[in-house]
């Protein structure tokens, strides 16, 4: 860097501007933190299947992902208005593992600029994060006024990536609905949030489009569908009482269909807003994120082979036969009847390749068999697939080894499947891996030195890379991209933060949420390295020494698995 000069002459008023500026670009720069990863070497604990990022093309893109709610906290500042998450966590703490919430989650709010430093210490190439729609609009509607302060968190966090090589991949929508519009209208049960869904995307392609060019209209819509109106075990919290005595409003039989509806309807909107409006002026891309597990036949017979078809259909194309083709899935078409509503023909046109790229989030597999006993007096999506799922097979063994959590088990093959099965059915749609990753429960009776070490997690990822591999060499499936969730530990949603995901471990009762890498986080870096020839096998390693105290979690409340994943 040169030294510097002093100032050119200038008017006064430009010279104050100037040190205006770079006060405030020094003030936004990333603090100086040691390289986490500068620890001891152990030989690789992989599986042995892969090298290193040179394995993939050139120009594939490695990340990691986080989501607005699960870790900036910051609920009540700088003007953000409550999600139905605030509401749903703060009314119901019973339905939260450890009863509690994402007020503070792991402060990602005042933290960005370590964390920042961090990810480029892991040489990743992009970060997915999304954007907090009531820190932007606090009441949800655009014409109700936005909120500059939340508006310029978001630049300044762009920024910063931009500025150290990382690349944003930016999702609108990840679950954190305003309240103000559960309370007015009901939120995604009413078509009136299509012109809000549209009014938001607007102001974030205005403010962001010049910087951000992969946009994500939605995340998972079906596990908001599932879990918030079939099981009420998320916000908003609703279901059938029949199916959760919790829940005190809703109907799992018919709510489920209305609400993807209407997401299909406002994703379609996004996307078309921006083509014809900001494309040709930003060349950005926009898709959608959508998450499945892969479904085996419980037996080799027809009747669950077409059970494990439905069981796809009713998890996955349920958003991408829509997307694709503009109509739901014949399957659901003869299975629901009425209680599936239609698209007229500009919806259905709207809706057609409504994509750039596909996002997709794999995390486990289960077997799924024909149920002949269906009960049309309990009506409930999860049961109109006529379908019953288990992770044991008919010989009595698990699909896969059960891993940290008790809803996964390691089936890496089922990525590939997936991804084969997608190219084949959806004419061959360019593809990330959105989120891939990890859960393991919360041992309080750990040091921090022993929750760190993470061997499994090095696996999980090893492996899943290698099928994502399989099928791009194997089957010309077209993948750039792979974002492992989640970079740290955070709230996970009704399961608070008593599961981990993350390659940083974050100590929830120092008062400082401290980061501590896990050995996955350094077997990431090196597998990233991006001078390691094609070929090198790469030293996995394990974090700097840290202190052997316990590992106590924010709440000694009982753990509660995610729940009703089983259910599929």
């Amino acid at each position: 860097m040169a030294r510097f000069r002093g100032f050119p002459k200038m008017p006064p008023i430009a010279v104050l501007v100037s040190i205006t500026l770079l006060l405030a670009r020094a003030m936004a720069q990333i603090p100086v933190i040691p390289d986490p990863c500068a620890g001891y070497d152990h030989p690789p604990t992989g599986t042995g299947l892969l090298n290193g990022r040179n394995d993939f093309p050139p120009g594939f893109v490695f990340g990691t992902a986080t989501s607005a709610y699960q870790v900036e906290g910051a609920a009540n500042t700088s003007c953000r208005g409550p999600s139905v998450w605030d509401k749903f966590a703060h009314e119901f703490p019973e339905r939260i593992a450890d009863g509690s919430n994402g007020d503070e989650a792991i402060d990602m709010y005042n933290l960005f600029r370590e964390d920042i430093q961090r990810m480029k210490y892991m040489n990743v190439d992009a970060y997915r994060l999304s954007i907090s729609w009531s820190r932007v609009i606090p009441y949800g509607k655009r014409s109700t006024g936005v909120n500059r302060k939340g508006i310029q968190f978001y630049h300044t966090i762009i920024d910063l990536l931009l500025e150290n090589g990382i690349e944003p991949y930016v999702t609108i929508w990840h679950w954190d609905t305003p309240q103000a519009l559960e309370a007015e209208y009901g939120g995604f049960l009413s078509s009136n949030i299509v012109d809000d869904f549209e009014d938001y995307c607007d102001l974030l392609f205005e403010e962001y489009g010049k910087k951000v060019t992969k946009w994500i209209t939605l995340n998972e819509p079906v596990t908001y569908v599932m879990r918030g109106y079939d099981e009420g075990l998320m916000a908003p919290g609703r279901c059938s009482v029949w199916v959760n005595r919790a829940c005190l409003a809703g109907n799992s039989g018919t709510e489920p269909y209305i609400v993807t509806h209407n997401l299909l309807l406002a994703h379609a909107a996004g996307y078309r807003l921006y083509q014809q409006k900001y494309k040709a002026s930003q060349g950005g891309e926009v898709g959608i994120t959508i998450v499945t597990f892969w479904f085996v036949p419980y037996t080799d017979t027809p009747a669950d082979r077409d059970a494990a078809k439905r069981s796809i259909d009713f998890m996955f194309g349920w958003y991408m036969d829509p997307i694709t083709y503009g109509r739901y899935p014949q399957n659901m078409i003869d299975l629901v009847g009425t209680r599936l509503p239609t698209f007229n023909d500009e919806q259905s046109a709207s809706l057609t390749g409504s994509y750039d790229f596909l996002g997709l989030n794999y995390y486990t597999a289960y077997y799924s068999m024909n149920n002949p006993n269906f009960d049309p007096q309990h009506l409930e999506y999860l049961k109109d697939s006529h379908t019953i799922t288990t992770a044991t097979g008919v010989n009595g063994k698990l699909i896969g080894p059960q891993l940290g959590s008790s809803w996964q088990y390691l089936y890496p093959q089922g990525l590939q499947y997936l991804l084969n099965y997608t190219k084949d059915e959806y004419r061959n749609p360019h593809i990330y891996i959105t989120e891939n990753g990890l859960s393991q429960e919360d041992d309080p009776t750990q040091t921090i030195e022993e929750a760190t070490k993470d061997d499994a997690r090095i696996q999980f990822y090893d492996s899943h890379l290698d099928s994502v591999l399989q099928s791009m060499t194997g089957y010309n499936v077209n993948v750039s991209g792979f974002f492992a969730w989640s970079f740290a530990d955070n709230y996970e949603w009704n399961d608070g933060y008593s599961v981990r995901f993350g390659f940083y471990y974050i100590d929830y009762t120092d008062g400082e949420l401290t980061r501590y890498p896990k050995s996955s986080a350094c077997w990431y870096t090196n597998f990233l390295n991006r001078n390691a020839p094609t070929g090198q096998t790469l030293i996995r390693q394990t974090p700097n020494k840290l202190e052997a105290r316990p590992a106590a979690r924010r709440s000694a409340a009982a753990l509660g698995g995610r729940r009703g994943l089983s259910r599929w």
